[in-house]
């Protein structure tokens, strides 16, 4: 109570006072010049962060998604699609065979002789149709990029379904260009010599 007394006494004062009043707003102005004038002079703080270049930042993206577009091709090339419900003319006596329409007949003889050797063997035992065909598609996408233009595929025996079903495979695939029964060295009856068409630029034979 005696300080509000004391404030009101003091505001009382001012009223009546004007030089009292013209002081206070003279303090009031100091005040407000000395904080303008403090500010004078100085020099606003510059921009220290520094922006990523954005032609950098497209150029990453873009090699990201180039990456992720050949190894997605790849993996087109490698899976190429085996139909079972295709059924190929293929030689129902003496040993199993096939020649690519164009092909001289000739290379089937080199491939009987064992003129040509394999440098890839791929090993189908065990393996279901499915996981068979994913293999074999495989094996052929491998060989066109390494420069193989002949491999083996051995079927085995068993219950014979893949040794029948695998003919009928290669045949539909665009880069066979000939099969034989493999000789006796590669596997006889339970394989196949496989002979690859080659890219242009690597096909010398």
């Amino acid at each position: 109570m005696k300080t509000f007394k004391k404030e009101l006494k003091a505001f009382k004062k001012q009223i009546s006072d004007p030089k009292a009043n013209t002081e206070t707003q003279g303090q009031t102005e100091d005040e407000t010049f000395s904080f303008a004038d403090a500010m004078q002079g100085v020099k606003p703080l510059t921009q220290d962060k520094v922006e990523p270049d954005k032609r950098v930042e497209l150029f990453e993206k873009s090699q990201q998604v180039s990456g992720r577009n050949i190894k997605h091709s790849k993996q087109l090339a490698a899976s190429f699609h085996f139909s079972d419900m295709y059924q190929a003319a293929l030689p129902q006596e003496g040993p199993m065979r096939f020649c690519q329409e164009g092909e001289s007949t000739h290379i089937l003889k080199q491939l009987r002789r064992g003129d040509y050797s394999p440098e890839m063997t791929l090993d189908l035992h065990g393996l279901t149709r499915e996981m068979a065909k994913a293999e074999l598609a495989a094996l052929i996408h491998t060989a066109r990029k390494e420069s193989v233009d002949c491999v083996c595929v051995m079927h085995g025996f068993g219950q014979g379904v893949l040794k029948a079903a695998l003919p009928h495979y290669l045949v539909q695939h665009p880069h066979v260009r000939a099969f034989h029964q493999a000789p006796q060295e590669y596997g006889g009856q339970a394989a196949l010599l496989v002979l690859i068409n080659m890219p242009r630029q690597n096909h010398q034979r």
